[in-house]
């Protein structure tokens, strides 16, 4: 999946976020996911790294996952 779809998301750490869209690096035009955390911060993070896998006991799993 290369696209982003807005609404809840749990990080593989247990963490839950509300993801606010897609933007663009202004210099590089770099594909970024914006997400709120739960005390109302707002974050972004490479696209590819949003919707790539982390590695725990030795099995990918989702970064994010939509709920």
């Amino acid at each position: 999946m290369d696209t982003l779809e807005p609404g809840p998301y749990v990080h593989f750490k247990g963490g839950r976020y509300d993801l606010v869209g897609e933007a663009r690096h202004s210099e590089t035009e770099e594909r970024l996911a914006v997400y709120r955390s739960a005390d109302g911060s707002l974050w972004v993070r490479p696209l590819e790294m949003f919707l790539g896998e982390a590695i725990v006991d030795g099995v990918a799993v989702p970064r994010f996952a939509r709920l």
